[in-house]
This record gives C-alpha cells, structure tokens and sequence, in this order.
C-alpha cells in the first residue's frame, strides 16, 4: 500500500549494510520455533524446554497476542510513515499520536513482548538467546534512530521526548 502512495517502507540496510545480517537470523529463529511447534528438524538441545507450565504458556499466548493487537495499532497510527529502518532520504513527518503519545518506540516494545511470550510458550535455549539477541539489537536501532530523529527533527522532538 505504501508503495502504491509513492513510499518505500522497506529502507533496512540503506543506512547500515550490517542490519541485512538480521534477515538470516531472525528467519532462523522462527524456523527454530516452527521446529519447536511442529517437530521440524533442529537440534534437540536447542528446542528442550527448561521447563513445562501450563501457566505460563497460556501467559504467553496471551502476551503474544497483545503483542500483536500493539502491533497493529502502532502501524495504524504510523500511516504512510511507516519505514524498516531509518529512511534518511525522505524522512515523514514526527509522530508523536496514537501509539506513539503512549511510548517513544511502541513497535520495539511489541517485539519484545512478542519474543517474551514465545519464551513463555516455548522455554528452551533458542528462545532465551532470541530475547537476548532482538533486545541487543533493538536497543542498538533506539539509539540510532534517537540520533537520527534529534538531527532531523530538532526541538519538535526534544518537546517530544522530554514533554
């Protein structure tokens, strides 16, 4: 849809050719959960759960689709501004409604979530790596994209951030 509007959504790497690295393994870590869900082939020391909880699952299907209604939501109050990555050539407006008067990075938060609930239905060393790895890397992209967004924006988001 955005494409249609004349907006390129898709910018990861652009900025940072190291964030295409990210592909393969986000692709592997949910081969790692299809594999944990549907018995396809992985190694058995990755998938083992640590533990078994009814409990907890169910917390992390909740969770999950939280996750994902916040998700959604967040992409709703983006509009057209939504990008993969930080678009330096034609960068959107500042938005700071909906989603976004609720947290400064609510589709990061989702992420995390999301992967928290998955550890919670899935408890093994693939899903404890995954929380790991996704928060390194998402506070790695906050920090870029914090830098980014100050330079670009200036005051309006100073006002934004500490408003």
């Amino acid at each position: 849809m955005l494409r249609r509007r004349g907006s390129n959504a898709f910018v990861l790497g652009v900025t940072n050719k190291s964030d295409l690295l990210l592909i393969p393994i986000v692709l592997l870590f949910f081969y790692a959960l299809l594999s944990t869900a549907l018995g396809f082939p992985f190694p058995k020391v990755l998938i083992k759960p640590f533990f078994t909880n009814n409990v907890a699952g169910w917390m992390g299907i909740i969770i999950c689709y939280v996750s994902i209604v916040w998700f959604a939501m967040t992409l709703r109050s983006f509009g057209k501004s939504f990008r993969i990555g930080i678009d330096e050539r034609s960068p959107d407006k500042l938005i700071t409604s909906g989603m976004f008067a609720l947290s400064r990075n609510p589709i990061f938060t989702a992420f995390i979530a999301f992967v928290v609930g998955i550890f919670l239905i899935h408890p093994n060393i693939t899903a404890s790596a995954a929380i790991v790895f996704f928060v390194t890397v998402i506070h790695r992209q906050i920090l870029r994209e914090e830098k980014f967004l100050c330079g670009h924006y200036g005051k309006e988001y100073e006002d934004y951030c500490c408003g």
